[in-house]
């Protein structure tokens, strides 16, 4: 009987064990999804820097958000940084969230993987971008998130348009965009 309760319970373990891997590694995973279609020939480097948020659209993380920015750093271990930072008008003051981005799938795809929690990661995939690396148009894993960025705190209403036609196109209802207050 002994022999028994210790078999059950050892492969009780080590299912549970197995279980916990498989989890860890599927939470690392992440999906582009089949509408997206990402820059190619993405230079990291180009990338690095202060982004203004022009627009997104709104999930809990950046409700009541203005002035948003994100700053793109690669670390000394080589490593892509990422540090977000809005101004709550609501609680009157500044929030901050510091992440770790990394290429998901091969390099030299605006295709990347961000990171604020732990192990569990989320699309990031830059879809439209200027040549000078001036303005950006980013696409999560799903239609409920999308972002405008721009070196600036405007961006040219040209350059606005032909990415908000480019969104509606690939399924996106960019009346649902928050426009983010830069002043």
């Amino acid at each position: 009987m002994r022999k028994i309760n210790k078999t059950i319970v050892s492969g009780v373990a080590i299912a549970g064990i197995g279980g916990l891997c498989y989890a860890w590694l599927n939470c690392r995973k992440v999906k582009i999804p089949d509408f997206v279609e990402v820059v190619e020939n993405f230079d990291p480097q180009q990338y690095m820097g202060k982004w203004y948020e022009m627009a997104r659209l709104d999930f809990k993380y950046e409700k009541n958000l203005s002035q948003v920015t994100a700053t793109y750093f690669l670390s000394k271990n080589g490593k892509i940084e990422v540090h977000n930072r809005g101004y709550d008008a609501k609680e009157e003051k500044w929030k901050e969230a510091h992440g770790k981005a990394t290429f998901n799938g091969e390099e030299g795809r605006g295709a990347l993987k961000v990171s604020f929690f732990g192990p569990f990661y989320s699309g990031y995939n830059i879809v439209m971008m200027d040549p000078a690396y001036e303005t950006a148009l980013v696409f999560g894993e799903s239609h409920e998130y999308m972002w405008i960025l721009s070196r600036k705190k405007s961006i040219p209403e040209n350059i606005k348009q032909n990415y908000l036609r480019y969104a509606e196109e690939k399924g996106y209802d960019v009346s649902q965009l928050t426009w983010t207050k830069q002043d």
